[in-house]
């Protein structure tokens, strides 16, 4: 029995392994942020700006003395990088990835491999097989009508916020034909589609593996002029492939991250993703729902950090209604907009990947139509498909013709008036969430924040967010104090401080990780935040 467990042991030892390897430290960091564009575009810095966000480490580049090192270091393959985060993700065996430790600058290792960080293998999805069956502006929307005016996108046009200006991120398997497909010929025509690039293969060239890029692009913005017309047909764009179609492996979500990343540098305001993560080849890597909290996983904890720069996410709920049954990651995450799908008549169709999340949460946020949506080919052809792959573009689409309205909107703030503007806001289902968005509704509200709305929200401001342990408060002159009240999601009172000038400090160092509610009131003034502790 000795000699058995002994050869067992050697065959755990040469398998390969994947996991995330983290760093201590960053080079250059306090020359990069006093030189920001040594690290980012001036227009992910106007970004930036404008919403208020601010430049940190985070936003430095990996060591590539430190990625190097371990490029070189024996049987370690090195996939992907995060400069969020810190590390990157490698393969190798159990022993070589652990040699990695010796390294006086990596600071841990996180593997995919639950029965080395915790356990609850769950069987094997293909996330794709629902999808692979197959002036004032008056669009003819053709075969896209009933989708678009389903949520009322059809207003947003119809009062000339088509997404002009806005930079969306389309993360999907592959783009094939995308430059000469006559559906993105006016992309092409006019310079909007603004880069490319394969986190897998690391080219420019995206034409992946599959065609459902393309069709979920479309969705967004393909045009054929009275056949069909996406949610934002003027938007800008740039294409990222981080998904390897004949496989299931953890580095897709490395690589996804890898990629909102760059569309953070970029500029990028809106990003899309039909992609989830629950269920790989290796059933040892696979996410329970446990770790479905919207903080746990690599690609949630990306999210979440995406969200901190001030873009907003939106990414299909999944479609695993009937079998997993609730949404996957990164559509668990904190800040994450997650789409569900109904059908033409905006029922709930069954597989919808469902909420609540395992902390409670709503999800998925919203829903649109997935099933017979409307599409193009990659010859521009239209064509209907299945699947909440298709329901969040036809959403994100929306929200950059949205966004486009009041660009100084910040993405927290955008989310929750699309929240609130949905049919069920005030009785969430766990099949539909909050419903399906009314976007001439959120529309009214965006334009009801008023110039005496927002001269208020810049005299009361809460720094940092997300918070650590403490944030401060900022007060206006005439305000000499405040109360500051923290909300759990449930709208449960669970924190009550006062504020002056001098004493601004509130700690939340006794409260877990999540999303909160702060109202700061004072004599003629109040406002409200979300807030993320970490």
């Amino acid at each position: 029995m000795i000699g058995l467990l002994l050869f067992v042991g050697s065959m755990s030892q040469a398998q390969i392994q994947d996991a995330w390897v983290f760093f201590a430290d960053k080079e250059n960091v306090q020359a990069s942020l006093d030189n920001p564009l040594l690290i980012l575009t001036q227009e992910s810095l106007d970004r930036k700006a404008l919403h208020e966000v601010v430049i940190d480490e985070r936003d430095v580049p990996v060591n590539e003395a430190y990625i190097a090192a371990v490029k070189s270091s024996t049987g370690i393959t090195v996939w992907a990088k995060s400069k969020w985060m810190n590390c990157v993700y490698v393969q190798g065996t159990l022993a070589d990835i652990e040699a990695l430790t010796d390294l006086s600058y990596v600071v841990g290792v996180e593997y995919a491999d639950k029965d080395l960080n915790f356990p609850n293998p769950l069987p094997v999805v293909d996330k794709f097989e629902l999808e692979n069956q197959s002036q004032r502006i008056e669009y003819d929307y053709g075969a896209a009508a009933n989708q678009i005016e389903m949520i009322s996108g059809d207003f947003l046009h119809q009062e000339d916020f088509t997404g002009e200006g806005m930079i969306v991120a389309v993360m999907d398997s592959g783009f094939p034909n995308f430059e000469n497909n006559p559906g993105y010929a006016h992309v092409m025509a006019n310079n909007r589609l603004l880069g490319t690039y394969d986190f897998f293969s690391r080219t420019t060239d995206v034409t992946g593996t599959g065609s459902h890029g393309s069709s979920t692009t479309s969705d967004i913005g393909g045009y054929v002029e009275n056949q069909f017309v996406g949610t934002a047909p003027n938007a800008s764009f740039y294409l990222f492939r981080t998904e390897y179609g004949p496989s299931e492996n953890p580095r897709e979500e490395a690589w996804w991250v890898e990629a909102l990343e760059r569309a953070d540098s970029l500029g990028v305001d809106v990003v899309n993703t039909s992609l989830g993560y629950q269920a790989y080849d290796n059933a040892q890597y696979d996410h329970s729902y446990e770790d479905l909290d919207g903080q746990t996983t690599f690609a949630a904890r990306g999210a979440n950090l995406a969200y901190e720069k001030g873009m907003l996410l939106v990414t299909s709920g999944g479609n695993q209604g009937n079998s997993f049954g609730t949404v996957a990651t990164p559509a668990d995450a904190i800040g994450i907009l997650a789409v569900g799908a109904v059908n033409a008549g905006g029922n709930y169709v069954s597989f919808s990947s469902r909420g609540p999340t395992v902390d409670g949460r709503v999800k998925p946020d919203v829903m649109a139509q997935g099933q017979s949506a409307a599409v193009l080919t990659t010859t521009g052809a239209v064509d209907f498909s299945n699947g909440t792959s298709f329901s969040a573009p036809i959403i994100a689409g929306a929200v950059a013709c949205l966004w486009q309205v009041r660009p100084e909107t910040k993405n927290f703030e955008l989310m929750e008036i699309i929240r609130q503007s949905a049919h069920l806001y005030q009785n969430p289902t766990p099949q539909m969430g909050y419903g399906i968005p009314n976007f001439e509704s959120a529309f009214g509200v965006l334009m009801g924040l008023g110039a005496e709305d927002l001269a208020r929200e810049a005299m009361i401001a809460i720094a940092p967010n997300p918070v650590q342990s403490h944030f401060r408060v900022s007060l206006p002159l005439f305000v000499g104090q405040a109360e500051v009240l923290i909300y759990d999601t449930l709208g449960q009172l669970i924190q009550h401080n006062q504020v002056t000038h001098t004493l601004d400090q509130v700690s939340m160092e006794l409260l877990p990780r999540g999303l909160y509610l702060v109202e700061v009131k004072a004599p003629g003034v109040v406002n409200k935040f979300k807030i993320l502790k970490q």
